[in-house]
């Protein structure tokens, strides 16, 4: 037995949806089902917590003026980014667990794309604007999968103004070791972001086997939250979009490796080297949070 505290995020939200057939468009990903299911929205909330979730993360990824623009709807942007903020309360409440809400900030030009990321003079006021259309409904917030330090500063800096603990979790090279997406080394990234006091530092949306391998940069450099959430795909090209028409479009192979089983045993190598926040992301369901919480409860 073990007397480290382990708190359990959730999974990822997009495959749950597309399960409970909910359109999930390649433009704005999960952000449709704000308005166009939001009960749906609250289930998978509501699963994940009974599953045994104590922090789920709202459902603002897709949530980007940029990504609305192209569906005709950026005038939507802080009513939909509320959404998602009073649809995480309202699992929260049903619940009558004391479950936290991350506010979900996102990169704002493509994801796993640190050769488009924005200047950090313009990035930043979106990251405060998104954060700020949050607020209310959020616990904590947490900046996601970061390809880049200069998004990682702008979201730090934008989020470290609001009175609110915050995380900074970035996503890694698929085939390198400890290497963001943008070739830069993952202490360094640590180093960018640690002048914004974040309360943690994790990494997410990459191979597990990538996240085994960070876990001993991130345990015992003083950040009270240190973890990961790893995605299942097979390969992230680096030329991937979410739309368009070249073949890197859209979707990715999963991994059949990773079911909810396997993907625990990789999670468990996290925890022993110290993590204390572990969920999943991209292509996870409920039944990785399920058998996350096991893992955690019978340690």
């Amino acid at each position: 037995m073990t007397t480290q505290v382990v708190r359990l995020l959730d999974a990822g939200m997009g495959k749950d949806l597309k399960m409970r057939g909910v359109r999930v468009p390649g433009t704005i990903w999960s952000a449709a089902s704000l308005y166009e299911a939001p009960d749906e929205v609250v289930a998978v909330h509501r699963e994940n917590i009974e599953a045994g979730a104590d922090v789920i993360t709202t459902n603002s990824y897709g949530v980007i003026r940029g990504d609305l623009a192209k569906e005709g709807i950026e005038s939507r942007f802080e009513e939909l980014n509320r959404t998602a903020g009073k649809l995480a309360r309202q699992a929260v409440g049903e619940s009558g667990r004391p479950v936290q809400i991350a506010g979900s900030l996102p990169p704002l030009n493509g994801s796993y794309r640190p050769d488009l990321v924005l200047p950090f003079d313009v990035i930043a006021p979106q990251y405060a604007e998104q954060a700020a259309a949050l607020a209310d409904y959020v616990d904590l917030f947490l900046c996601e999968t970061m390809s880049h330090s200069i998004e990682a500063r702008a979201a730090a800096s934008a989020v470290s103004t609001m009175g609110k603990p915050f995380i900074v979790s970035f996503t890694l090279d698929d085939r390198e070791p400890a290497v963001l997406r943008s070739g830069e080394a993952l202490a360094d990234a640590i180093a960018a972001v640690a002048e914004y006091q974040p309360v943690g530092i994790m990494v997410n949306c990459c191979p597990p086997e990538r996240i085994g391998e960070a876990m001993q940069q991130l345990v015992g450099q003083g950040f009270e939250i240190v973890g990961g959430y790893a995605n299942v795909f097979t390969d992230v090209p680096n030329n991937w979009t979410l739309e368009g028409d070249q073949p890197t479009a859209t979707g990715l192979e999963m991994r059949r490796d990773l079911d909810a089983k396997h993907y625990a045993k990789f999670v468990e190598r996290w925890l022993e080297a110290g993590a204390n926040l572990v969920g999943g992301c991209c292509g996870t369901t409920v039944e990785h949070t399920i058998a996350l919480r096991h893992l955690i409860d019978d340690r």
